[in-house]
């Protein structure tokens, strides 16, 4: 996905804009003292951890709660510098995202989970895998990786992450409405644009330029974990399945769909999601 993203824009060269989430969110401590919102509802013996992407929030997951909740515990997690979230953390990395998730299923006490991340919050549950090792039955990406080849050179990265910096409101809004699949709801596309281009833009841009850098440990990180991972993808792009398969990792496409697959089509996202929780947390425990 990420090279993906690169390549389109080569070629072309706070408070959430969704219905806040019913429940008044607990808060965690992550290790650096950033306090980290979180809701949770339902129960079961596996937990559903539910981690948001680049400039997003829990909100994003806001149709999933009710229908995951009447078999799982669902935990939905605002990221330091995102939602409910403290602010001031200076340098908003993956590996720091993931202590913000770590600090949340530890406070909880879960004991088995299924992590969820959508977009960067694919890199975000690997991270947080790595601090939680006996806990976590399995992974899923949401339209993240949809190839696991040699990652984008730091020069690209730069200059991606550069135009953010220079105009962060307007490049965030056009990249954006880049993401969507061709019919969307343009009222759902002038509300996340609006959304993710109010983000704060020290957060988005260190944690942008840490998400992209991160890919290259992503393969390490897998090899390490020994876990199963489930991608599910839009068809917005190419998905190399055997690029993935080559790290274990099971990819399948939703169709019809761009970046934001749980907005855009709930209800067929739904059965895709529920089908690869149900997988991973049938699991035997290690």
């Amino acid at each position: 996905m990420r090279k993906l993203l690169i390549a389109a824009w080569i070629a072309s060269a706070a408070v959430s804009a969704f219905a806040a989430p019913a429940e008044k969110p607990a808060m965690a401590k992550s290790v650096d003292g950033m306090s980290i919102a979180y809701e949770t509802r339902g129960s079961g013996d596996t937990a559903v951890v539910l981690v948001h992407g680049w400039s997003c929030d829990r909100s994003y997951f806001r149709n999933q709660l009710k229908p995951l909740s009447a078999k799982y515990q669902v935990v939905a997690i605002d990221l330091a510098g995102h939602g409910d979230s403290s602010l001031g953390r200076q340098n908003s990395t993956i590996d720091s995202f993931g202590q913000d998730v770590a600090a949340v299923v530890k406070k909880l006490g879960l004991k088995r989970v299924v992590l969820v991340g959508h977009s960067m919050g694919g890199d975000v549950v690997v991270a947080a895998a790595r601090l939680l090792k006996g806990r976590v039955v399995g992974l899923i990406w949401l339209d993240d990786y949809k190839d696991l080849g040699p990652p984008s050179s730091d020069a690209d990265i730069d200059a991606f992450v550069a135009t953010f910096r220079a105009d962060f409101r307007g490049t965030t809004d056009k990249f954006v409405r880049s993401l969507f699949g061709r019919n969307a709801d343009p009222a759902l596309v002038n509300r996340v644009a609006q959304d993710m281009s109010s983000a704060p833009p020290l957060v988005a841009t260190t944690s942008l330029e840490s998400s992209f850098k991160n890919a290259r440990e992503i393969p390490a990180e897998l090899a390490e974990l020994k876990l199963p991972v489930i991608a599910i993808n839009a068809d917005n792009g190419p998905t190399d399945m055997a690029s993935l398969a080559k790290h274990g990792v099971k990819a399948r496409v939703m169709r019809g769909s761009g970046h934001f697959l749980m907005l855009e089509a709930p209800e067929k996202f739904e059965v895709l999601l529920e089908s690869a929780i149900r997988e991973l947390a049938a699991r035997p425990d290690r």
